[in-house]
Formats: C-alpha cells, structure tokens, sequence
C-alpha cells in the first residue's frame, strides 16, 4: 500500500515529520488508566528519543473518564496550539472521545497542524478532526499498545510513517492475513474502528465513503453484533461505492453457548457480495498485539494478491 487522502476535508494540511528528539504531549481523551503503564511506555518513547510532556488528563478523574469532556477539549486545543509540542499521542482508549469532538474548536487545530496518533475510541477525533481541518491524523498506537513493552514492529513501522521515510505498508507482513477478493484500488484512506464508525450515521459527522479504501476493526464484539454492523455497512450503502477493503483483526471475540457458525471473513464476503473490490482481511490495524499506522485521508493504493 504504497502513497497515500481526502474526500471530504475541505483541504489537506500535512503536519510537520516527526523525529527523534520531537516532543510528544500525551494526553488521554477517553477513559482514565489506573495502572502504571502509561509510565512505562512513555519510558520506551523516551529511550527512542523523544521528550514527553503529560497532560492533565492523565490524572484527571470524571466517572470512567480522564475528566471532563471539556478539559479534555481545552488540553487538546492547548497542546495543538503549542509551538514547543510537535506531536500528540493518545494513551489510552475506552469511551469518552465521542464528546470531545463536539466542544474542539478546530480553528485552532487547523491553524497548528502536528502529528496526532490514536486508535479505538480515539477513531471519532481523527476522523472529526480531518473532516474539519483537513489535517491528516494517523490511525495508530497509543501508549497502551506498549504497556508490555516494546513491540518492535508496529512501533518500528510507526516511527518510520511519522517521519515521512516509509510510504509504502506491507499489509501482509504478519500472520493472519488474507487476500479475501483479489485486485487493485486507488483511493482515499478512512476508517477506524467499525462501531465508532457506524455510530455516526444519521448525524453530521457521517463518513462519505464513495471511492475510498475503507479500513475497519473492532474488538470484544460477539459474532452476531460483527455480522450486525457489516449488513448495516452494506444496507446503509456505505460499501456500495468503496473502491477497496481493509478489515483488520477483530479480537477478543467472546464465546457463545451456541456457535455461531461463520468467520469474520464469512460474514465480510456475504455482505460485499456482489462488490467488484479488492478485500484483505486480518490486518493488523486496531486491538491485536501489532498495529500498522495508518494516515487517515491520504491517496493510497491497495494492491491485494499478485
């Protein structure tokens, strides 16, 4: 997947490449963390060579959230409009983001465009902050995906997409990869987590999917609630004109009395069916132990197969 778009943001603003020596503000948009492992990950990107400067959400407290939703916005706003921080990264994910997205003023955002990085949760502020200011975000990890400690490709690869040296993704790099329907797409790349996504249909933030490589994932969902959201994907038209798909792992899936009898792969080919698209499936990009980033609204081409 070599290049990299924007159907919908209104320009496309590239944030400044993000080296070692680069200073990092972390921040957690979502739910609070009560362990110690967004200290010791920081550790990690410290030892990589980076200066961290932590947010006060990190220690903030509101219910399951890392405060309020308007801390949470104002921090975000503070830390874009600082010319000392050159990127931003998430800790952790959760839920909360959701309302965070609704109090940004992104006039800010777009006037200091910088490298923001999150997954899961943090799905809803890059694609609200890329459709508002056209700054392309990246789908990627968070501290959390280092709590265990280094995690030499993702965060290899990770270093490589931030600073503008590696432009080409081999999807098919780990384990678990498969070539559901072979072919080629050009288009623009959105997506993120499938529920968050499907959670803002009917609303102004829907996501025009027409002529995009649509990546997804999730985690924690049953067989029945994947096959749910992929038949609402397909009858919300939301597939009907995607140019390629990405689905990535869907981990955790819990066990049920009675199996349901499909595969996540099953359940993607019954609802592109019909769909002359290139599909990939079991990529790692969300909840599994590795996670490609991802620039969220760059022109991509995904070549699936020979």
């Amino acid at each position: 997947m070599p290049s990299q778009t924007s159907s919908v943001a209104p320009a496309r603003l590239k944030p400044r490449p993000l080296r070692p020596g680069g200073t990092l503000a972390i921040v957690a948009p979502s739910k609070w963390e009560e362990s110690d492992g967004p200290q010791r990950a920081g550790r990690l990107l410290e030892e990589a060579g980076y200066r961290l400067v932590w947010g006060e959400s990190n220690q903030a407290r509101e219910g399951q959230f890392a405060g309020t939703p308007e801390l949470r916005a104002r921090e975000l706003e503070r830390f874009f409009a600082d010319p000392q921080v050159d990127a931003i990264f998430c800790s952790r994910g959760g839920y909360g983001a959701f309302r965070v997205g609704d109090l940004l003023n992104y006039a800010i955002i777009q006037a200091n465009p910088k490298v923001f990085v999150g997954f899961s949760d943090i799905t809803t502020l890059l694609l609200s902050i890329t459709r508002a200011t056209g700054l392309v975000t990246f789908h990627g990890p968070m501290l959390y995906s280092f709590f265990d400690g280094p995690e030499p490709f993702g965060f290899g690869q990770m270093q490589g997409v931030l600073s503008g040296e590696q432009r080409d993704i081999d999807l098919g790099a780990s384990d678990g990869v498969q070539v559901l329907r072979p072919g080629t797409a050009r288009g623009a790349l959105w997506g993120g987590n499938l529920y968050l996504l499907l959670a803002r249909n009917g609303t102004p933030g829907q996501l025009d999917t027409a002529g995009t490589v649509l990546f997804l994932e999730d985690t924690l969902e049953p067989y029945h609630k994947i096959e749910t959201m992929f038949q609402q994907l397909r009858r919300s038209g939301l597939l009907a004109e995607v140019a390629g798909l990405i689905v990535g792992e869907f981990t955790a899936i819990p066990e049920e009395k009675v199996p349901f009898g499909r595969t996540v792969e099953g359940i993607v080919a019954e609802a592109c069916e019909g769909l002359d698209i290139p599909i990939v499936t079991g990529v790692p990009c969300g909840h599994g132990p590795s996670i490609l980033t991802f620039p969220m609204s760059l022109p991509v081409e995904l070549r699936a197969g020979d």
